[in-house]
C-alpha cells in the first residue's frame, strides 16, 4: 500500500480546514513574510496561524511553513527573527529556497526539518545530494523534471524525500524564474509579488528599421495573443505511473490564492485516486470529472512523462479566463442545517452535494429532500427559508442570510450546479 503524502495549499484558515476535511495529509501555508504568495499569506495573522497549526496537529496531520522568498542583505536580520518566531509555533517543516536561509534555519531552529522549495530548481542527483548534505530532508523538485530523473535521484540519494507538483498553475518560465512582472510592474515574482503579467493578452508588431514602418500583426480569429499564458498542470491521469515508480514521497497541489472549493475538490480528487490505487481500482475518469469542475485555464500533463520540447499543448493562447463545468451554489460553513448562498438557487431545483464524508442520511421533509442517484447526493429545496424564518422566491449570492437545509450537513459541504459540459482528454 502506498504511504505517499497528499499535500494541499492553505491560503487562509478556511481553505486549510477545507483541504484537511477533504483528505489532505498535510498543508502548506505562511504569514505575510518571506513567502512567494504574499497576497494569500495576508489572510493569516500570527494568532490564526498558530491556531491553524494546532488544529492541523489535532487531526494528526502536518503543516509546513513556506519561507521561500529571496531576501536581500538588509532583510537578513528580519528573516532570522521570522524563523525564530515560526519555529516557536512548532510547524512540521520550513520550505526554504536558498542555501543561506538553510544555514540560518539550522542555526536558529535546528529542531525544524527543512524542505527545499521548487524555486531552487533541483533537476539532478548531484544538486539533490548537495542540499541533502546541507541538511535538507525533502526536496520539492522543479516542475520540469522527468519521472526517470526522479527515480535516479531516489536511487542515488535514498534517504532524501522527494515531493512533486501534480496539479495547479504553471509558470511559462523555468519554475518561476521570471522577470516579466518585475520589468513591467516593478513586482518581483521571487519575492512574493508576481503581477501575473504572463496571463495578459499582448498586441504583436513588426517594424521595418529602414523607414520606420510599424505594422500590427493580425492573428486568425479565436487564436488570440495570450502568448505567455500557460495551461494548468493536471497529473491525475498519470497517478498510477507516479505511484508505481516508488520514488515519490509527497504529491503537492498548487493554489494558495485559489478558492476553498478548489482546495476541497483537488484534495478530494487526489485522495480518492491514491485510495483507489491502493485497492487496485484506479479510474482516471472519476478524478478528472471532479477536477474539471474547478476553475482552470485548460489542463496539460506537463513534463513529468515527456520532455518540454516534445510538448505543443502547454500554452493557452486564446484567453486566460478560468473555466469549470460547475458553479459553487452554496457552502455549509458550520456543522448545522444552514448554508450560505454563493450563486443562485430556486425552489424545486436539483443541486448536487459535495461532501467531505462518504455518506449521509437521505431525508424528505417540509424544507426539502436529499437523495442519492448514481452514487451522487442531491438536494431539492421545497422552500427557501432564511434562518430568521423569512420565505424567499429564490436566493442569490448577494444574500448574506443563512438558508435552511432539510437536515444538518457536514461542515464544508458544497452545493454546486453544472453550468456546462465537462470535456476532458488529460
Amino acid at each position: 500500500m502506498s504511504k505517499i503524502e497528499l499535500l494541499s495549499p492553505a491560503g487562509n484558515p478556511q481553505k486549510l480546514r477545507t483541504a484537511l476535511a477533504y483528505g489532505a495529509d498535510a498543508v502548506y501555508a505562511s504569514v505575510n513574510h518571506f513567502s512567494l504568495r504574499n497576497r494569500a499569506s495576508m489572510d493569516f495573522d500570527m494568532e490564526t496561524f498558530a491556531e491553524s497549526i494546532k488544529y492541523t496537529h489535532s487531526l494528526g496531520k502536518k503543516l509546513y511553513v513556506t519561507i521561500n522568498g529571496f531576501p536581500f542583505n538588509a532583510q537578513l536580520d528580519r528573516a532570522k527573527e521570522h524563523l525564530r518566531t515560526m519555529a516557536s509555533l512548532k510547524p512540521d517543516a520550513f520550505i526554504i529556497s536558498t542555501p543561506g536561509m538553510i544555514l540560518m534555519s539550522k542555526e536558529v531552529a535546528p529542531e525544524i526539518p527543512i524542505h527545499l522549495s521548487t524555486q531552487a530548481n533541483v533537476l539532478n542527483h548531484l544538486d539533490a545530494k548537495f542540499y541533502h548534505e546541507l541538511g535538507v530532508e525533502r526536496i520539492v523538485t522543479a516542475r520540469e523534471i522527468s519521472l526517470n530523473d526522479l527515480k535516479e535521484i531516489k536511487d542515488k540519494v535514498p534517504s532524501l524525500e522527494l515531493e512533486i507538483f501534480v496539479h495547479g498553475s504553471m509558470c511559462f518560465a523555468f519554475s518561476g524564474r521570471c522577470l516579466l512582472s518585475a520589468l513591467q510592474m516593478g513586482r518581483t515574482p521571487n519575492r512574493g509579488s508576481c503581477a501575473n503579467d504572463c496571463r495578459f493578452p499582448y498586441k504583436l508588431y513588426v517594424e521595418n528599421e529602414n523607414h520606420g514602418t510599424l505594422l500590427r500583426l493580425e492573428e486568425d480569429p479565436d487564436v488570440g495573443t495570450y502568448i505567455f499564458n500557460a495551461k494548468d498542470m493536471n497529473l491525475a491521469s498519470h497517478l498510477k505511473e507516479i505511484l508505481d515508480s516508488g520514488c515519490i514521497d509527497s504529491l503537492k497541489i498548487e493554489g494558495r490564492t485559489k478558492s476553498a472549493y478548489y482546495a476541497g475538490i483537488t484534495a478530494k480528487a487526489y485522495r480518492t485516486a491514491i485510495d483507489d490505487y491502493n485497492v487496485g481500482n484506479f479510474d482516471a475518469d472519476i478524478y478528472q470529472r471532479e477536477l474539471h469542475t474547478t476553475k482552470h485555464r485548460g489542463f496539460t500533463d506537463a513534463y513529468l512523462l515527456s520532455k518540454p520540447f516534445d510538448k505543443r499543448n502547454t500554452q493557452k493562447h486564446d484567453n486566460a479566463i478560468s473555466t469549470g463545468s460547475h458553479e459553487v451554489a452554496g457552502l455549509v460553513e458550520g456543522e448545522d442545517a444552514y448554508f450560505m448562498c454563493k450563486y443562485k438557487i430556486y425552489p424545486d431545483e436539483e443541486v448536487e452535494l459535495v461532501l467531505p464524508t462518504k455518506t449521509i442520511d437521505e431525508v424528505d421533509n417540509d424544507i426539502g429532500t436529499i437523495y442519492k442517484r448514481d452514487n451522487i447526493y442531491y438536494l431539492k429545496l421545497k422552500k427557501i427559508i432564511t434562518q430568521k424564518g423569512k420565505e424567499l422566491e429564490s436566493v442569490h449570492s448577494g444574500n448574506v442570510n443563512p438558508i435552511q437545509l432539510p437536515v444538518k450537513l457536514p461542515r464544508y459541504t458544497f452545493l454546486r450546479k453544472q453550468i456546462q459540459e465537462s470535456v476532458f482528454e488529460v
